[in-house]
């Protein structure tokens, strides 16, 4: 996969070793000559200048890349790289860094922005994930205002445990993409029984994140038990 990403500060440079760690292709743009030598990335291509003027990405051959991160620390400048990547090159995947929360309502495809991730909102949640296990955490906002990443660490006496996927009766609008166990990413399937410390990876719409809440909360299966034994109680007592 060929990446172009704009911007090789902390964060661009961050998400260019963890590519190319993974042997896809990289090629950096940043207008300053010097943060090649301090970035310390190996195999990494770069094009010096400024990534918002059409004649770089052009030298850059964005038209062939797969994906265009817009890493800056400028907001107006993620969001004209994004938008130019989209509309004059075709780029068929933008992710554009949020730098100042209050800009987020901007990222979204009318800029050309398909993954919008406002980086401190991302860190505090795998922050949160490391101590707040048993509560449904947002990793990133995709296609902002439309659906969401979420993860959900199951718990010890979790009601959840023991469950199968098809057993539970997820929100419409929130779908089970990955289980994390031991440090492996298994595809859920409706028989794979849920254990303690098992991640739970959603895409769900924003709205469909408090019922997952609900549905994830303590006590949620026991109350869907008692209205289980209630029912079958008021069946018996018909027959009878």
């Amino acid at each position: 996969m060929k990446v172009i990403i704009a911007g090789a500060g902390s964060v661009g440079s961050s998400i260019a070793r963890e590519l190319l760690a993974h042997r896809h292709e990289v090629l950096l743009i940043d207008p300053k000559p010097e943060v090649i030598g301090r970035s310390g990335l190996r195999g990494a291509k770069w094009l010096i200048g400024d990534a918002c003027e059409l004649s770089t990405l052009k030298e850059a051959q964005v038209d062939g890349a797969d994906v265009v991160v817009a890493a800056t620390g400028d907001d107006k400048v993620n969001l004209v790289v994004s938008l130019l990547a989209k509309t004059e090159f075709g780029v068929g995947r933008t992710v554009g860094r949020v730098n100042n929360p209050k800009n987020d309502w901007m990222f979204d495809g009318s800029w050309g922005v398909d993954v919008a991730v406002n980086t401190p909102r991302l860190m505090t949640a795998l922050v949160e994930e490391a101590v707040e296990i048993g509560d449904v955490v947002r990793l990133l906002t995709l296609q902002t205002g439309v659906a969401s990443l979420v993860e959900f660490t199951v718990p010890h006496g979790s009601d959840l445990i023991g469950r199968t996927v098809g057993q539970i009766d997820w929100p419409t609008d929130a779908t089970l993409v990955a289980i994390l166990r031991d440090q492996a990413p298994l595809a859920p399937s409706s028989d794979d029984v849920i254990d303690h410390r098992d991640e739970l990876f959603f895409v769900s719409t924003i709205a469909a994140e408090d019922e997952l809440r609900v549905l994830l909360s303590p006590g949620a299966g026991d109350a869907e038990s008692d209205e289980l034994v209630s029912d079958e109680t008021e069946d018996d007592g018909f027959d009878g």
